[in-house]
């Protein structure tokens, strides 16, 4: 008895990407394999498209094989075709890439101008805050000595009204009024707009 066994595969017809990544879904590396033989190319070529930078695209067309190895079983063929399911996962990946490059760089950016020394003119800040206390000293001379002493505790010594009346031994709308006259006095003394 004689069998006949054809060891020539050639006649085989090739699995087809959905039944291949049907295939993936189980576990199956050498329909992976050959998953992958059959549509790596127009992968890295959208990928490459996207990004330019062929290193980067290489990264992510690894990344998407891999996400493919590890989502297969999420693939459904009534909803398209197995090619049209792995590119729009690549171009997703592309796109994600591009967002995140692009929003290191601006973050880097925002870092590097927060970080830029800004050029100082030390000489111009200490005369330009030598005249403005010199007009603030003028103005709180053209107060009375009652306003001048609320304006004081207030605003240079920190003090709440509470504890201005308390030092002054005055009552708190006293001081208040006061704090309230010495201001709008000051305010015209420096030609302040409101």
């Amino acid at each position: 008895m004689t069998t006949d066994f054809n060891l020539d595969d050639s006649s085989v017809e090739p699995l087809s990407k959905e039944e291949l990544l049907a295939r993936v879904a189980f576990g199956d590396e050498l329909a992976f394999g050959e998953l992958y033989d059959q549509i790596a190319p127009r992968v890295l070529g959208l990928v490459k498209r996207l990004l330019i930078d062929h290193a980067q695209s290489e990264e992510v067309t690894q990344e998407i094989f891999l996400e493919i190895w590890q989502t297969a079983t999420r693939y459904e063929a009534t909803r398209g075709g197995a090619s049209t399911w792995i590119m729009t996962m690549a171009h997703r990946r592309a796109v994600d890439r591009i967002r995140s490059s692009q929003a290191g760089r601006d973050r880097d950016s925002k870092i590097g101008i927060r970080d830029l020394a800004v050029a100082y003119d030390h000489v111009a800040e200490t005369v330009e805050v030598r005249i403005e206390h010199e007009r603030v000293e003028k103005a709180m001379s053209r107060l009375t000595q009652l306003q001048r002493q609320a304006v004081s505790l207030a605003y240079y010594g920190g003090y709440t009204h509470s504890e201005v009346a308390g030092m002054l031994k005055i009552p708190l709308g006293t001081v208040k009024t006061r704090l309230r006259d010495g201001l709008i006095r000051l305010r015209d003394e420096l030609g302040v707009t409101s």
